[in-house]
């Protein structure tokens, strides 16, 4: 069976294509700039190099048609005709409560989806695009949607209600959500397998950090807490987004600089954290640079992003009793080995103990990072959200 999963952004268009009989990578890519000048795909080639083809996507549907055109080129493509393809499954970003696992894609479906627009307007008409787009080009073709919100339905009320009057949860659906489910899923499941434990009885703690990060709680199988909230602004801080502070901040400042909603939104979102902090970039690879040359502000932006870190994973600790697995996800979460080392450090009364030597030399694999007497273990495990997707797609249509 031979799946494509697409995760369409508001910009961008990522893909994967799948011989699920075999797991293996067919062929994978992503689309920039959608609807921007200087548009281009990047396309992964069989060989593992990469190549660059520049061409106009004025919108999704386009940037859909390029991809499944890329498919199936003489030269670089891996199949030989789209009749090939089994199914197509789609990241969605924001599912509500209407939605705790993955689904068949059908018009009732879309129109639930459609009524949690307002939860995420950025991600949400994205995805839809890329489902239509797929409709049009591929009629007839089953088509699955993974949530990211879903795999956090399992928390508790008193986790997931904020403490503001009632009505604004009853009338307008405000509650935490979280984000990046797919990710929490695939890597908790997938640490348990590789540690040989019972998935249902261990207390987890994913740590999925990247230029977007989250952390969650996963006690016996459920998720009791996480870090993201209505929104993927709340939680640590993150590349460009500050994550918590005091919302009577942003009101002050709203006042103090003449902002509008809108503006005060971007501040939060696309200017603060990293970049905010550090004038830099939000490139971890920048700051790491920095930090090198003995930039303050670098160091700082370090300081706070990795504290912020440690506070969640000691946080969460106490929410389920205790800890028996740490794990690191995502593109800083697996490479960057300063931050590993900073969140574990001093955390021996939690029984976390850090094997320095050996974390120093993980980047982007599979690996036990704890000493062998910790009673906590810290393992690197690389997120694969769209296997994970991929896997979801096949086993509902086998169904």
């Amino acid at each position: 069976m031979k799946i494509l999963v697409l995760n369409c952004g508001s910009s961008s268009i990522k893909y994967a294509l799948y011989d699920m009989d075999t797991k293996k990578v067919l062929a994978q890519g992503g689309a920039e700039r959608v609807g921007l000048d200087g548009a281009f795909v990047k396309v992964k080639l069989a060989d593992g190099s990469k190549r660059q083809i520049m061409h106009d996507i004025p919108e999704h549907t386009e940037g859909v048609n390029f991809i499944f055109s890329l498919l199936t080129d003489p030269e670089i493509g891996a199949i030989k005709d789209l009749k090939e393809i089994d199914a197509v499954g789609h990241r969605m970003v924001h599912g509500g409560e209407k939605f705790n696992k993955s689904v068949i894609i059908n018009d009732e479906v879309l129109e639930v989806f459609k009524s949690c627009f307002v939860l995420a307007p950025l991600h949400n008409p994205a995805n839809l695009k890329g489902v239509e787009a797929v409709s049009k080009l591929l009629p007839g073709v089953p088509q699955v949607g993974v949530f990211d919100t879903a795999f956090h339905q399992t928390m508790p009320k008193y986790s997931y209600l904020y403490p503001l009057p009632y009505e604004a949860y009853e009338k307008y659906g405000v509650r935490r959500y979280g984000f990046h489910g797919t990710s929490h899923r695939y890597v908790s499941h997938r640490v348990c397998e590789f540690l040989g434990v019972d998935y249902d009885k261990q207390r987890i703690i994913t740590c999925h950090i990247g230029n977007g990060a989250s952390i969650a709680a996963v006690k016996n199988g459920k998720v009791l807490d996480t870090s993201m909230g209505l929104t993927p602004l709340e939680g640590v801080m993150m590349g460009t987004r500050c994550g918590d502070i005091d919302p009577q901040a942003i009101t002050f400042l709203a006042e103090k600089m003449n902002l509008t909603p809108e503006e005060a939104s971007a501040m939060m979102n696309k200017k603060s954290g990293v970049l905010g902090i550090s004038g830099i970039s939000s490139d971890m690879r920048e700051i790491e640079a920095a930090v090198e040359a003995g930039n303050e502000r670098a160091i700082l932006a370090m300081q706070m992003y990795d504290y912020r870190i440690k506070k969640y994973v000691g946080a969460y600790a106490a929410a389920m009793g205790g800890c028996d697995i740490i794990v690191f996800t995502a593109g800083v979460g697996e490479n960057q080995t300063s931050t590993r080392e900073n969140v574990c450090k001093d955390m021996e009364w939690m029984g976390v103990k850090l094997n320095n030597e050996l974390n120093a030399t993980i980047h982007g694999k599979e690996a036990v990072i704890s000493a062998p007497d910790s009673k906590v273990k810290v393992v690197v495990v690389p997120t694969d959200e769209e296997l994970m997707i991929a896997t979801d797609t096949m086993n509902l249509l086998k169904k």
